[in-house]
């Protein structure tokens, strides 16, 4: 059976150069050959924005881009802080229940899920509630394909003496982060989005600075305690070895491509591709491209296609795609260009569609 491609916001149809590095050696996690392996990922992954190691550090965990998020949030804002979370989508709330579930003193500046983030009533919030000390936001919101306003929002930050801490797991390696804003503390991510990787490895890419006031509100996800441990060429716990060989493997496959500029470009000309094709068909997008990621873009149904005849058509033709959420369920479908697919590959799903339009 052929492979389908999957055009789902992660995981991502995944190279044959990394699918084979899964088959590398079984190798225990307290030998140097598996630390040599760590190192490797955690200067890599600090030199697709080219960050000073001196200044930021990268710490790597086992789990999903959500297990990241909840590191980062329930590590870095300290006993004492207070969090306010900008909220657009699935995942700005899901940051929010992060703070809660941890008992961290939260308040939230809230947005319909169609809605750019509106920074003056973010300055607004900052000035009525001094006792703020961190904000938390999504880069880009895959509920709706939004690229959210992030570096702004962190110079926003910087004015009011706060730290800004990202939910860039759908964003790092291919949109631009400008880390040199003094405001963003930290940012989390996973390998198996833009970077390629396969599910179960995570990061937070933190200010070292940041770590020092880090709160410890668990075992696992004390982000402070994993850069210890790995800082020592060490690692608390187990963690998916397979998942940081494929880890390897994609950031190196990332840096032969051209790095980040190379990635957003191809992303952009793929995205671009299907939402030209898509138009031609009548078939309309949810946000205009000026406001919208190169790594997903979310389209509304058209009237002679409800979601679950486009899913299972497109899927019977080797196309996975990806529904929206919530209350756009019924109304969106969304489409990623991540990961090994082609303008080859764009092409025809376009024209899949147009048949299914044609029946």
């Amino acid at each position: 059976m052929k492979r389908p491609l999957l055009l789902n916001p992660g995981p991502v149809t995944l190279s044959e150069r990394v699918r084979n590095s899964l088959l590398l050696p079984d190798l225990c996690h307290r030998e140097n050959e598996f630390f040599d392996l760590q190192d490797e990922i955690r200067q890599r992954l600090l030199g697709v924005y080219g960050l000073d190691p001196a200044v930021w550090t990268a710490v790597l965990l086992t789990g999903s881009g959500t297990a990241a998020v909840e590191a980062m949030v329930s590590s870095l804002v300290p006993d004492q802080g207070r969090l306010l979370v900008v909220e657009n989508g699935v995942y700005g709330e899901r940051m929010t229940h992060i703070a809660r579930r941890h008992d961290i003193a939260c308040e939230t500046v809230q947005h319909d899920w169609t809605a750019p983030m509106d920074l003056a009533a973010v300055r607004e919030r900052l000035a009525a509630l001094p006792r703020i000390t961190h904000v938390a936001a999504v880069h880009h919101e895959t509920t709706t394909g939004r690229l959210n306003a992030l570096n702004e929002l962190a110079a926003l930050c910087a004015e009011a003496g706060v730290a800004l801490l990202a939910d860039t797991v759908s964003s790092f390696g291919a949109e631009r982060i400008d880390f040199a804003r003094p405001g963003l503390a930290a940012a989390a991510a996973g390998a198996n989005k833009c970077l390629h990787g396969v599910p179960g490895a995570c990061f937070v890419i933190t200010r070292r600075a940041a770590l020092e006031d880090a709160a410890a509100r668990t075992l696992y996800l004390d982000l402070a305690a994993w850069n210890r441990a790995q800082d020592a060429r060490g690692t608390p716990f187990t963690p998916s070895v397979h998942g940081y060989y494929a880890f390897r493997e994609a950031l190196r496959e990332y840096a032969d491509e051209g790095g980040l500029a190379a990635r957003h470009a191809r992303y952009a000309a793929l995205a671009g591709q299907v939402a030209n094709g898509l138009a031609a068909l009548g078939v309309e997008p949810l946000l205009p491209r000026e406001q919208s990621s190169v790594v997903l873009r979310a389209y509304r149904l058209p009237q002679a296609l409800d979601y679950a005849r486009l899913h299972d058509g497109l899927k019977a033709k080797g196309f996975i795609i990806y529904a929206g959420q919530g209350a756009l369920a019924a109304s969106l479908f969304r489409i990623s260009t991540m990961g090994a697919v082609a303008a080859t590959d764009m092409a025809r799903l376009v024209d899949e569609v147009r048949q299914m339009l044609r029946k």
